[in-house]
């Protein structure tokens, strides 16, 4: 796994990360970033159709249409915030990657777990740290 500038090998055996393996999570970490983008793009779509679908259906429409359709656009905002937002991530973590910080905790500055980094590799914080932001912003 590579991980803080080392490929992990077992426990604790660690080397330098070579070009070819800088190589391969920036390939992991783009095919993220695109599959973001193209579902952002497409949810993006969809919303601007439902849009002109409420625009052009709206008479007539009592408080049960109406509500129904304010709901269906909430969700189809929501969904578009969050492929936004995982879009966002997956281009943090390659800046973070060519600045050579890709791997370590932006609140501790010490290495974020392989295996979160395996689950999530867009994580830019330890466990411990985004549990301390959750319990603040909750």
């Amino acid at each position: 796994m590579l991980v803080n500038g080392a490929v992990i090998t077992g426990k604790g055996a660690a080397k330098s990360r070579t070009a070819e393996e800088v190589e391969l999570i920036r390939d992991i970490l783009r095919g993220r970033y695109d599959d973001a983008n193209s579902e952002y793009e497409e949810a993006l779509a969809a919303s601007h159709k439902l849009r002109l679908v409420e625009i052009g259906d709206a008479a007539g429409d009592d408080q049960a249409d109406s509500g129904s359709k304010t709901a269906e656009r909430d969700a189809a905002t929501s969904l578009l915030r969050t492929l936004l937002d995982r879009r966002t991530q997956a281009e943090h973590a390659m800046q973070r990657l060519e600045d050579g910080t890709y791997g370590n905790c932006e609140g501790c500055s010490n290495p974020i777990p392989v295996e979160r980094l395996e689950v999530f590799p867009s994580a830019t914080t330890c466990v411990n740290c985004k549990q301390n932001r959750e319990r603040r912003a909750g």
